[in-house]
């Protein structure tokens, strides 16, 4: 048996690298700060990472019996469980819409595939990047235990960040649930590899985060007379805009114009990325 017995029932997915654990035999502790001596391992070794025939320094029962004594990461590895479960139903119901609806769409990037990258929690809800072939949204869903069910599709919020105010869309989705999304690119042809999609994503989740942007953010003057004048361009364009807009609409999929926003976050990394 991999793990150890008294607590979770074996599952080291359950236990952060920080956790101290403590034989139930003689109750000696393992701290992976301290590692372990009589066995040469080093400092900074969690018990997760020690070879399957290590035992207890004092009375050599088996890594089974160890349980968990205190353990400071627990609250990151059930975040990570969260964001995992939510994030995992976010791709899978993007990746069915790929395969049902939007691959034959001419502003698909077919070297592309959906994807969740750089989540986190933030206010206790999970952030995150997700790209597909056709968007890349920040997208915020709901906390555990949070329903977001009664999100009306279309309505816009503004959520700030260390970085600035950013303007989302509420949307719904079966598979999903209730999401809140700001774009970021739509369509996503200037990418050349899912690498270089990654990379940008990564970059974005950085940057929201970063005080030094929110001078150029809070410009929101400009962004909404820019924004405006896109609109207006694009209504006198929207004749020509034809299946690929009407394919996200009826999917619901969020597609939000705001370059001078989305250039403060991505700051060209597109480019120059990959």
């Amino acid at each position: 048996m991999s793990g150890f017995e008294g607590s979770f029932l074996g599952a080291n997915d359950k236990i952060s690298t920080q956790a101290i654990m403590e034989c139930k035999i003689c109750w000696t502790p393992y701290d992976p700060a301290e590692g372990d001596d009589t066995r040469q391992i080093l400092p900074g070794t969690p018990f997760i990472a020690l070879p399957d025939d290590w035992k207890c320094p004092n009375c050599d029962a088996p890594k089974e019996q160890f349980l968990v004594s205190e353990d400071p990461g627990s609250d990151v590895v059930r975040e990570a469980e969260v964001i995992a479960a939510k994030t995992d139903a976010l791709v899978t119901d993007f990746t069915e819409v790929w395969h049902a609806k939007m691959r034959d769409v001419p502003m698909v990037n077919k070297l592309l595939h959906v994807q969740a990258v750089g989540w986190k929690m933030h206010e206790g809800r999970p952030l995150g990047v997700l790209i597909s072939p056709w968007f890349m949204n920040l997208i915020q869903l709901p906390a555990d235990g949070e329903d977001w069910s009664d999100l009306v599709a279309g309505a816009k919020e503004v959520i700030s960040f260390p970085s600035g105010d950013y303007e989302f869309i509420h949307n719904t989705r079966e598979m999903t649930g209730g999401y809140k999304a700001c774009s970021l690119f739509s369509p996503m042809g200037e990418f050349n590899s899912q690498k270089q999609a990654m990379d940008v994503a990564e970059a974005v989740m950085l940057a929201l985060f970063q005080e030094e942007n929110r001078a150029e953010t809070d410009r929101s003057a400009d962004i909404r007379a820019t924004r405006e004048a896109e609109i207006a361009a694009q209504e006198e364009t929207k004749q020509g805009q034809d299946n690929s807009e009407a394919e996200a609409e009826a999917e619901s999929i969020p597609v939000i114009d705001e370059p001078n926003r989305r250039q403060i976050l991505t700051a060209g990394l597109s480019e120059k990325a990959g």
